[in-house]
């Protein structure tokens, strides 16, 4: 278990944590580049800054987590919980994001261009000032979202 662990800084890349409890860790700045992240818990992790790019979290429990001016840049985010995430400032460019949780997450300011957001549940989602160029939304479920 790394659950609470001090993981600043780490360079975690190409590692697999499929599976690990890394809930309330501390990975603020950590390079977790084409990291294996598949079904891990990362609820109420402080990922802020962290560099995420090309990364597989599939499945994986966000609820909680501070993403904010992370890298997921083309990481894989499909059916993971990102429920009251905090990804404002993020880098989601090209990013997959289907059949997701991302409901009452905060994606202000956030580059979303040419994300897949394919039936995600993006209810009571703020989008503020975030760049929607070419993100895709079918069949997503943006009830009471704010773009304003």
């Amino acid at each position: 278990y790394l659950s609470r662990t001090d993981l600043s800084y780490a360079n975690l890349s190409d590692a697999d944590l499929s599976y690990a409890n890394l809930s309330e860790a501390d990975l603020r700045c950590a390079y977790l580049n084409k990291a294996y992240l598949n079904e891990a818990n990362l609820s109420e992790a402080n990922l802020r800054d962290a560099n995420l790019k090309k990364a597989s979290l599939v499945g994986a429990d966000l609820s909680w987590a501070c993403l904010v001016a992370a890298d997921l840049n083309g990481a894989c985010l499909i059916e993971a919980n990102l429920n009251k995430a905090n990804l404002s400032d993020a880098d989601l460019r090209c990013a997959y994001l289907s059949r997701t949780d991302l409901s009452y997450a905060n994606l202000s300011d956030a580059d979303l261009s040419k994300a897949d957001f394919g039936n995600a549940n993006l209810s009571h989602a703020k989008f503020h000032g975030a760049d929607l160029c070419r993100t895709d939304f079918r069949g997503a479920d943006l009830s009471h979202a704010e773009f304003h």
